[in-house]
């Protein structure tokens, strides 16, 4: 199981203040140094952490992969298909939301998620939709031709272990069988953290998880390279690795 480091969160702090520190290439470069497998961005229509000269200088640098999260409309397909990532992730977006709070609704909006994918997978990107884990948007996911998608956590990890949250990880035992016998990759993330990422580590099937906000908070602590280990050896642990 790999783990993809997201680094949004050491561009808000570097937003908080309009300065030039902390470098998002240090973030990405030591990152991969410290074991993560893939670096995840997401690219915001209202530009509140990533902006777009990140995207273009990180590109060239980065040895794993590029995983970058979007929105699909015009001017950010537009984006990925001049940047060329190794991945995007489609996900749904709020003006008003702190962070991507629940699934894309692939059964809503369809034939826009259908065209979007379209065009980047022509262009030779892989695309992975970031959705609830149910069977219904995982079917319409199937239909739309992707071959990745990414399992939405944070439902489980706003839960306190217990009956609800071991209910949500038979919901997400299910939907990553699933979509495995439909012949997806799957991946996951949202919400996960150093006390919770064990029961979704220990989940067979899961190729990667992505996680960011715990690493750059544990980082104020303990380092940040120590913060990607840490989370890195959890994930080797649980899942049997």
């Amino acid at each position: 199981m790999k783990l993809g480091v997201n680094i949004d969160h050491i561009a808000t702090l570097r937003q908080a203040r309009g300065t030039t520190y902390p470098s998002i290439i240090d973030a990405a470069l030591r990152a991969e140094k410290a074991g993560a497998d893939s670096i995840t961005l997401h690219l915001r229509e209202d530009r509140r952490h990533m902006q777009d000269e990140d995207l273009y200088a990180l590109k060239p640098l980065i040895q794993t992969k590029m995983n970058l999260e979007l929105a699909p409309t015009e001017e950010m397909i537009q984006i990925a298909m001049d940047l060329m990532p190794e991945d995007v992730c489609m996900v749904p977006e709020r003006r008003e939301e702190r962070t991507t709070e629940g699934g894309l609704d692939v059964k809503g909006n369809f034939d826009l998620i259908k065209r979007a994918s379209d065009r980047l997978v022509n262009e030779g990107i892989r695309v992975s939709l970031f959705i609830a884990p149910d069977i219904s948007q995982i079917e319409k996911a199937v239909l739309a031709g992707v071959s990745v998608i990414e399992i939405h956590t944070g439902h489980y990890a706003n839960l306190e272990a217990g009956r609800a949250r071991d209910k949500e990880l038979i919901i997400i035992h299910e939907a990553i069988d699933y979509a495995q016998k439909k012949g997806l990759v799957v991946n996951a993330g949202h919400g996960l953290h150093y006390n919770n990422v064990q029961p979704i580590a220990s989940i067979k099937g899961i190729d990667e998880l992505n996680i960011g906000h715990a690493i750059v908070s544990h980082a104020l602590f303990v380092g940040w390279e120590n913060a990607v280990r840490e989370m890195k050896s959890l994930i080797k642990e649980y899942s049997g690795q």
